[in-house]
């Protein structure tokens, strides 16, 4: 059984002038991770939402897509901005410009191993260029007064993983906190994560690291803290879908009690949440877009998921969508003998 494991950890975890709730962080994934979702994982328990990475070049954050990812959540935990890019100048500039903006923290992307930010030198790129990892880092930190921090792989690929070279850089220049995906760029999502570099990693560095990578459930949260010795965790994939995963890790960490899946109603009222805040986000027609996306993943392990997508894919109304959510858990909770919210 894990007993208080979080509250030992949580305790080293402060960002600048930051005491955060907790140490489970979300992950900020590219499509998934904006204003609505971060407002709804921070009420389920995350202490740390960090928003879609936003490019360096300043004079491409006026098309919508770039200007909706500048919209700050209603949370109470820090804003945290993550800009990608391979110029140290550039990258300066939209650190500052975004603290300018509102940002509380600022997050450099070293990590995405996507082709087309690769294709501009940018994400887990630079892990090839140690020198221009340093230049980055140095001008980012010397922008801004707010604390920045940085995510990275474990390399560029298993026969160059420098992780440990990268995390000694971060700190002697200044980064306050680090989190390492453990992959190498060449890996991308395939086979296991490395939790033994980041457990090395976390041992050549004196500042914080959180593991990221694979963590899909309480038990495997608290294997991943006890192998790596991280000081903290980044959850995405997981919580897709399930957003109610920081709450259930949260729990195990503190009791060492595997807590109770939400009940159907419970779930329903976190997606009719989610739908409302989508809808009112990017209006009644990408809303509702966005919304399919999203529902995708919270119906998934539920019965007959697959009948009631095809229905509520052809929805095009954010009323049409709320009346089928309500009527597909209507009917689950007559199956199990649950009662409706």
């Amino acid at each position: 059984m894990i007993t208080n494991l979080f509250d030992k950890t949580a305790a080293m975890i402060d960002i600048g002038p930051y005491q955060l709730r907790n140490n489970l962080f979300l992950a900020p994934m590219v499509g998934v991770s904006d204003t609505p979702f971060r407002e709804i994982c921070t009420e389920q328990g995350a202490a740390l939402t960090i928003g879609e990475m936003l490019t360096c070049n300043s004079t491409l954050w006026s098309n919508e897509r770039n200007r909706l990812k500048q919209v700050k959540p209603r949370i109470s935990s820090p804003q945290v901005v993550q800009i990608a890019g391979a110029d140290a100048a550039q990258m300066a500039d939209a650190a500052r410009l975004n603290v300018d903006q509102g940002a509380d923290a600022i997050d450099i992307n070293m990590g995405c191993p996507a082709k087309k930010v690769l294709k501009k030198d940018a994400g887990s790129a630079l892990l090839r260029d140690t020198a221009l990892v340093e230049r980055i880092v140095a001008a980012v930190v010397a922008a801004v007064p707010v604390p920045v921090t940085l995510k990275i792989r474990t390399g560029w690929c298993p026969q160059t993983r420098n992780g440990v070279e990268v995390a000694r850089i971060a700190e002697a220049n200044g980064i306050q906190l680090l989190t390492v995906h453990g992959r190498t760029r060449a890996c991308r999502f395939l086979g296991e994560a490395e939790y033994d570099t980041i457990a090395t990693i976390k041992q050549a560095v004196s500042i914080p690291v959180i593991a990221n990578g694979d963590i899909d459930s309480p038990r495997k949260a608290a294997t991943v803290l006890a192998q790596t010795g991280a000081d903290g965790l980044m959850i995405g994939r997981a919580a897709q879908g399930r957003p109610w995963i920081f709450a259930e890790v949260e729990e195990y960490l503190r009791s060492g009690r595997l807590p109770a899946a939400p009940s159907y109603a419970q779930q329903r009222q976190i997606i009719c949440e989610h739908l409302v805040k989508l809808h009112k986000f990017y209006g009644e027609v990408k809303g509702v877009w966005y919304a399919r996306k999203h529902v995708a993943g919270y119906v998934k392990p539920i019965p007959n998921s697959k009948q009631f997508l095809q229905h509520f894919n052809l929805c095009d109304s954010p009323s049409g969508q709320l009346e089928l959510i309500n009527a597909y858990y209507d009917n689950l909770s007559v199956s199990t003998g649950a009662i409706a919210a």
